[in-house]
């Protein structure tokens, strides 16, 4: 479906940019494969782009599948039915945050080096990511622009799951505020099993190549 993250990002931002002119944007992209897709819709539509940390927390033995996840701040979602589903207890799921945490805070350090944190108060967050399985990252990275100020949330993605979009559309979080205010999707294929059987080329991003984009590709 898409050659690689470069190819993904430029038809990502041709959708991004039909939605009109935005009030204040930025360009939030997802470590670490997301980054080169938002780089992309950052230069199409004349935004910054700048990082929104997150981490997954995968099942035990099954570190791609999402149980949850946790951002900046202290945001976090876990699934209770994919806890159980996963047979994954309460120390196993402190194990897994506490390591994920410390990943969180090293690239927070690592792709922000020396700059204050995001303040994202009275901006049009455009939230990108390469693809979206469970969603469990990009409804933290949402509810984390909110935390952070964001006036309005637009999450983008190249690929997801057939229905994932509407079903987030109708979600809210726990202060009744929808969870993106614009949801923008290229691809929602019913048969999808992984993000990366939708692309060609699906090699890692590495950490120098997100910071490569931070400087402008």
């Amino acid at each position: 479906m898409f050659r690689d993250r470069v190819d993904a990002g430029r038809q990502l931002a041709v959708l991004v940019a039909a939605l009109g002119t935005l009030e204040n944007p930025i360009v939030l992209g997802l470590p670490r494969g997301g980054v080169p897709v938002a780089l992309e819709v950052a230069r199409v539509i004349g935004a910054p782009l700048d990082v929104l940390v997150v981490r997954k927390l995968g099942a035990p033995g099954n570190p791609e599948f999402a149980v949850g996840a946790i951002g900046a701040d202290g945001v976090r979602v876990v699934d209770e039915r994919a806890l159980q589903a996963m047979g994954v207890s309460e120390a196993a799921l402190a194990r897994i945050e506490h390591v994920e945490l410390e990943e969180l805070q090293r690239r927070e350090l690592r792709y922000r080096p020396g700059r204050p944190p995001l303040d994202l108060t009275g901006m049009t967050a455009v939230i990108v990511d390469d693809g979206i399985a469970t969603g469990a990252t990009a409804s933290v990275a949402c509810r984390g622009a909110r935390a952070l100020g964001a006036r309005r949330i637009i999450l983008a993605t190249p690929v997801t799951p057939a229905g994932w979009r509407q079903s987030l559309r109708r979600a809210a979080d726990d202060l009744g505020e929808p969870i993106a205010d614009d949801v923008v999707v290229i691809e929602e294929p019913r048969d999808f099993w992984a993000v990366g059987q939708w692309y060609r080329n699906f090699g890692q991003t590495s950490d120098e190549e997100v910071l490569e984009a931070l400087r402008g590709g």
